[in-house]
């Protein structure tokens, strides 16, 4: 099926993958809970742009509201992410974020040649496992824009009840990040509402960034035309944390939060639990609660107790 009949064809271009390894924490965020929906905002639709104010313009979108709020963690930010062999796919991200994006097609002059999107950074595509901080690299991106003055959000996907109409005016945002694309794939109305949303974002010079598990051709897309506009710009693969580096962010995460945590306790934790950041972090979270309430440093002990408590076996640690 191609939906391009109605749409001027834009240029496909090659995939342009590149490889990235994220010291960070889990999807949702790397040292922080994960953002959560207000419940009471899902049917809520844009507003429209104040009075004439111009759609290419940076920041003409700051009244709009999502039909789906966040309220975002408090350490969403590329602060709190452990880029190590990661710095390509921050600093691709934070460019994104910022208000330099080339100008709509519209505004290209006769005879010049529109730049592809990979050359102008207005897609981006990041995919990987569970765990690589996916969510956290979405929230952040979409911070570093708000602070730039920019009109940015960030949409899960994967939220009970959201309807494709959720997508409709969103180009009028300058930044839109989608995270969790595989939750709506296969699915016809989301996947031609997807391809739309493309090509208004294109047209109007907005930025959108994109989060997945895996690659656009894994994902199992039905509809062609969506497609070739996710193969637009250019994609970062994410690949799990291994051990080294699951201990180097055990010891940013408890520095930040101003934690005491011993290279001993370090070691425990990583030989006694799954090496994924989003069990790592919440585990740091409730040891350092229950090490404030206890009023002095986490202890082998304590850590064992929450493990246990964690797992079922033991009644929870009350902090």
């Amino acid at each position: 099926m191609s939906l391009d009949t109605a749409h001027a064809p834009a240029p496909d271009l090659d995939p342009h993958t590149r490889s990235a390894s994220p010291l960070t924490g889990p999807d949702q965020g790397s040292a922080s809970p994960a953002p959560t929906p207000d419940p009471g905002s899902a049917a809520t639709l844009p507003r429209p742009e104040p009075e004439g104010a111009s759609p290419s313009q940076p920041g003409a979108t700051v009244g709009l509201q999502l039909p789906l709020a966040l309220t975002p963690g408090a350490e969403s930010d590329f602060s709190a992410y452990l880029a190590g062999p990661n710095a390509e796919v921050v600093a691709a991200l934070a460019a994104w974020a910022q208000p330099s994006l080339r100008p709509p097609t519209a505004a290209a002059p006769p005879g010049v040649a529109t730049p592809p999107p990979a050359a102008t950074g207005q897609f981006l595509y990041v995919f990987g496992p569970p765990g690589t901080g996916k969510s956290h690299l979405l929230q952040a991106a979409c911070q570093a824009a708000r602070q730039e003055g920019l009109a940015a959000a960030c949409l899960p996907l994967g939220h009970p009840g959201l309807e494709p109409a959720v997508l409709e005016a969103l180009e009028r945002w300058d930044r839109i990040a989608l995270d969790g694309l595989e939750a709506v794939i296969g699915q016809a109305p989301w996947e031609e509402a997807l391809f739309h949303l493309y090509n208004r974002l294109r047209d109007a010079g907005r930025g959108l960034l994109v989060a997945a598990r895996r690659p656009p051709g894994e994902l199992g897309i039905h509809l062609a035309d969506l497609a070739s506009r996710l193969a637009w710009g250019t994609r970062y693969r994410l690949k799990p944390l291994d051990e080294r580096e699951c201990a180097a962010l055990l010891r940013h995460a408890a520095r930040r939060r101003g934690l005491k945590l011993g290279e001993e306790a370090i070691a425990y934790m990583l030989k006694r639990c799954p090496r994924e950041p989003g069990y790592l972090l919440e585990l740091l979270g409730h040891l350092d609660r229950a090490s404030l309430a206890h009023k002095k440093r986490p202890t082998l002990p304590l850590i064992r107790a929450l493990i246990e408590a964690r797992r079922g076996d033991a009644t929870p640690v009350e902090p």
